[in-house]
């Protein structure tokens, strides 16, 4: 009966029938809807990989965004990478302060392997500092005890000079696998300018050599060079014996000569050598004073895994003095010459050397402190990798550049080992970055130039390691200009830095 009434009550009115049934049709959809959302929001409310906390979340280049969930992050396990240099130079910097108020790392639902007896576990595991994270009302419920920040979390979020600057500038032990191991070399690197800008000088501490084994030793190298006149190399070789690194600090001893980072971020130098060929003495005493925040925190090439597999090239560079200035002496037979707050330099290298090339330079402009380079493994031949460009400011970290190329115009000429080699007068990087645009331009004021097929001291070849097509190091003085736009702002600047190729 009800069906029958039904079938006569759309013959006889169907239109509103319709409208009545596609009505409530709809409302059945709405609910079903709204039960679904409920459902999801249920289900997302106890999800354990839920990221809470705070207005923004950082996620890494390039992630699909339909791994995302409302609310938080899941569906993939993802890093990033030099995560501290990100809060540091980035998100925590003075720059910004004004527009964060907080931030809050976390690591959620890291996949580790627990190895215990012979037994192989896969744990989740998840990590915050929780003065951070309290901060952004994103800490878990404690439902015992406290939690609280540790000296690990302080050391990690605001390290004292000291402990910074250990984290970045400690040495290294060659990788178990790595290939050439006899072309590992590790090394403090300072240079200091003079007032006048005509006199400068190159100084190396250098550990060369496998240091798993016996085949290795110290060496102290130094370059004395005035602008268009001679350059003095002096040379201290030390036995395996009287070398002393440390894998935890900057700290180095060679012989009689010593690298010694201070509580308050200083870097002590002392440094006796002989001059090579004529035997006269030199020693240095000096204190070199990085500028705070002005440092590049590290970066490994092709970094060698923990696995049973040969590692065929690994280089690692960092620069904790990437601005600094330079205090004390640097004597040569007895005649001193004093330097008080001068211009300064001083960056960290660790890696093998064997056919390794390289391009890089180091130069204030102005306010604003540069660094570009690229790194050319013995199997790059056939392709040329991209440089990077780093500017910094007195606030640190300013923008990061990508150009292809360096433009050299090689329009000056040196004598290396009695033959004539054509060096850079001039060079040209610039780049454009979205918004963003830098141009660097060189002008070349000097230049010297080493034969890589003898042992090379001024960056740590060592025993005739080097193999490679271009075979002259030249390294260079001069002035850098830049120019552009960064973040909406002008860039502009010029000043005195030190460059490096190949030829």
């Amino acid at each position: 009966m009800i069906t029958l009434l039904a079938l006569r009550n759309l013959a006889h009115r169907p239109l509103r029938s319709l409208f009545l049934l596609f009505g409530y049709a709809l409302g059945v959809g709405v609910m079903i809807v709204l039960l679904a959302i409920g459902q999801a929001m249920l289900t997302q409310a106890r999800d354990e990989k839920l990221v809470g906390g705070g207005q923004v979340t950082v996620l890494p280049e390039g992630m699909d965004i339909e791994v995302m969930k409302t609310g938080g992050i899941g569906g993939l396990f993802f890093s990033i990478a030099n995560a501290r240099f990100i809060y540091r130079e980035l998100l925590a910097a003075p720059r910004l302060s004004r527009e964060i108020a907080t931030v809050a790392p976390q690591i959620d639902g890291k996949l580790l392997y627990l190895r215990t007896r012979g037994h192989e576990f896969p744990v989740r595991a998840s990590g915050e500092i929780p003065s951070k994270s309290a901060a952004v009302n994103a800490l878990p419920p404690v439902v015992a005890g406290a939690w609280h920040d540790d000296d690990d979390d302080r050391r990690w979020a605001n390290p004292t000079p000291y402990e910074l600057y250990s984290s970045i500038d400690h040495f290294h032990l060659p990788p178990a696998h790595i290939a050439h191991p006899e072309s590992w070399a590790e090394w403090h690197y300072f240079n200091v300018l003079s007032p006048d800008g005509r006199r400068w000088a190159f100084i190396s501490y250098i550990v060369a050599g496998d240091a798993r084994g016996t085949k290795w030793r110290g060496q102290i190298a130094v370059s004395v060079r005035e602008q268009g006149g001679r350059t003095r190399r002096f040379t201290a070789n030390v036995d395996r014996s009287r070398v002393h690194f440390s894998t935890d600090s900057a700290d180095l001893e060679i012989g009689s000569s010593s690298v010694h980072l201070l509580p308050n971020g200083e870097y002590a130098l002392v440094a006796t050598a002989r001059e090579n060929g004529r035997g006269a003495p030199l020693r240095l005493d000096l204190t070199v004073t990085p500028a705070p925040n002005i440092l590049f925190p590290g970066a490994t090439i092709a970094e060698c895994a923990d696995a049973d597999e040969s590692c065929p090239f690994t280089s690692g560079y960092a620069v904790p003095g990437l601005r600094a200035s330079a205090t004390g002496s640097l004597c040569i037979a007895g005649s001193c010459e004093r330097f008080d707050g001068a211009q300064s330099y001083h960056d960290h290298n660790w890696g093998v050397w064997h056919g390794v090339s390289w391009d890089w330079g180091a130069t204030r402009a102005g306010s604003y402190t540069l660094l570009y380079g690229r790194i050319a493994p013995p199997d790059s031949a056939g392709s040329a990798p991209p440089f990077f460009v780093y500017l910094t400011d007195s606030l640190g970290f300013r923008a990061l550049f990508r150009p292809h190329e360096i433009s050299y115009e090689d329009g000056r000429t040196i004598e290396v080992n009695g033959r004539a080699v054509r060096v850079p007068s001039h060079a040209l990087l610039a780049d454009v970055r979205g918004n963003d645009t830098l141009r660097v331009a060189l002008d070349i004021e000097d230049a010297i130039g080493s034969d890589t097929r003898t042992s090379l001291i001024e960056r740590g070849d060592a025993a005739d390691a080097r193999r490679i097509t271009r075979p002259y190091f030249i390294q260079m003085k001069g002035r850098a200009r830049i120019s552009g736009r960064v973040g909406g702002q002008p860039v502009e600047g010029s000043g005195t830095g030190f460059f490096e190729t190949y030829r």
